[in-house]
C-alpha cells in the first residue's frame, strides 16, 4: 500500500468492552478504524477488492468457525497478505498452528484487563509500521530501479525490457514500430570544457525538451552517456525522419542556458523499423543507422533501410545574431 494512503484497520468483536479499549488504541496510529460484528462481515471485509491493512478478529465471534474463517480469508484475499491478529485467551495447540501454517500472524490477550494486553497490542502495530515501511522502500527501490538516476527516462536495461513487450503488441495488432536512436556530438568536449555538473545539466534540459515532442505513449530511455533511444509505437519510418527533424530544430538548435553561457548542441539520428523482427536485431540496425550519420557529420539523420524517404539538410547553426553569444568551437 503506497505511504500516502491511509491505513483500514479491522476490528471484529461483538463485546463492547474490547471494542471501547482497542478502538482509541488503533486510531492514534493514523489509521481508519472499521468495526464488524460478525465473522461474516470480517470475511467480506479481508476478501474485498481492497483489504485491510490489519485485521484484528475476536475468538469469541460464534457465527463462524474460527479456523474457516481464516482458511477462507487467506484463500480469497484476492492475492493480498495482510496481518490477522486473533483477540484470544491464550495459544493452544490449534492456534499454534495457525500461526505455523501463516493463516495467522500474532495473538493478542482478549482481556484488555491483562497485564500484557497493551504491551502485545503495541507490539503488533509496531510489526505492521516495520511492514509497511519496508513496502515502501521495496516499492522505491524497485522505481527507481527502472529509471537513470540523472536524466529521470527510463535505463537501458528496462527500455529493452518494454521493447520485447511492444514489439509483441506490434505483431499482435499488425502496427508500425520504429526506433529513434540519437547521440550527443562531441559531448566529450563539453565535458572537458565545462566539467561533469554543467554536462550532466545539459543533459537533464536536452531530455526534458524531447519528452516535451514525444507522445503519451512513447518510451524515452538513456541508451549510453549521451545516447538516447526513443521507442514509437504505431510510427512509421517516414514520421520517425519528421520527429527527428523536429528534435534536430527544436531540441538542439535552440541555445542550451547553463553556468551563464549560451551552449549550442548538436545531435546524429539513426532510424529503425521494427516490421515485426526481433528487437536485438532492429536496434543493431538502429545503432547501424547512427554509425552512418555520425559518420555523415554533426545533425545527420541515417535510417537503415534501403527506401528511406529523402532526408532534409541539416538546421543551420544559429548566429549571435540571434541575441545569444553562442559558444562553438
Amino acid at each position: 500500500m503506497p505511504a500516502n494512503i491511509q491505513p483500514t484497520f479491522l476490528l471484529a468483536s461483538r463485546e463492547s468492552a474490547l471494542l471501547e479499549a482497542m478502538e482509541p488504541v488503533l486510531s492514534a496510529s493514523g489509521a481508519r478504524v472499521v468495526i464488524v460484528l460478525s465473522a461474516e462481515a470480517a470475511l467480506l471485509a479481508m476478501t474485498a477488492p481492497q483489504p485491510p491493512s490489519l485485521a484484528l478478529l475476536d475468538a469469541e465471534l460464534a457465527d463462524m468457525e474460527t479456523g474457516q474463517l481464516l482458511t477462507e480469508a487467506r484463500a480469497s484475499a484476492c492475492g493480498q497478505h495482510f496481518p490477522i491478529v486473533l483477540l484470544a485467551d491464550g495459544a493452544d495447540k490449534t492456534r499454534s498452528q495457525w500461526l505455523a501454517e501463516g493463516l495467522l500472524d500474532d495473538l493478542v490477550p482478549r482481556a484488555p484487563d491483562s497485564a500484557h494486553w497493551r504491551l502485545r497490542l503495541d507490539m503488533v502495530l509496531r510489526t505492521w509500521l516495520r511492514m509497511r515501511e519496508l513496502e515502501r522502500l521495496r516499492e522505491a527501490f524497485a522505481l527507481n530501479a527502472q529509471f537513470d538516476g540523472l536524466t529521470g527516462v527510463y535505463n537501458r536495461g528496462t527500455l529493452l525490457s518494454m521493447l520485447f513487450r511492444e514489439t509483441d503488441r506490434a505483431q499482435r495488432l499488425r502496427n508500425s514500430l520504429c526506433l529513434l536512436l540519437f547521440d550527443i556530438d562531441d559531448f566529450g568536449h563539453w565535458n572537458s570544457r565545462l566539467g561533469h555538473y554543467v554536462c550532466d545539466d545539459l543533459l537533464r534540459q536536452a531530455v526534458e525538451r524531447t519528452t516535451r515532442l514525444l507522445r503519451s505513449y512513447d518510451l524515452l530511455g538513456r541508451a549510453g552517456k549521451d545516447e538516447f533511444l526513443a521507442v514509437l509505437p504505431g510510427c512509421d519510418t517516414t514520421n520517425a525522419v519528421l520527429l527527428a527533424e523536429r528534435l534536430r530544430s527544436d531540441v538542439f538548435a535552440a541555445p542550451f542556458h547553463v553556468a551563464g553561457e549560451s551552449i549550442r548542441l548538436s545531435a546524429c539520428f539513426g532510424i529503425a523499423s521494427s516490421e515485426g523482427r526481433a528487437p536485438v536485431v532492429v536496434l543493431r540496425e538502429a545503432e547501424q543507422a547512427l554509425q552512418k550519420a555520425k559518420d555523415a557529420g554533426p545533425e545527420s539523420i541515417q535510417c537503415f533501410s534501403n527506401d528511406a524517404p529523402t532526408l532534409a539538410g541539416p538546421v543551420a547553426f544559429l548566429s549571435p545574431s540571434s541575441g545569444d553569444e553562442l559558444l562553438a568551437w
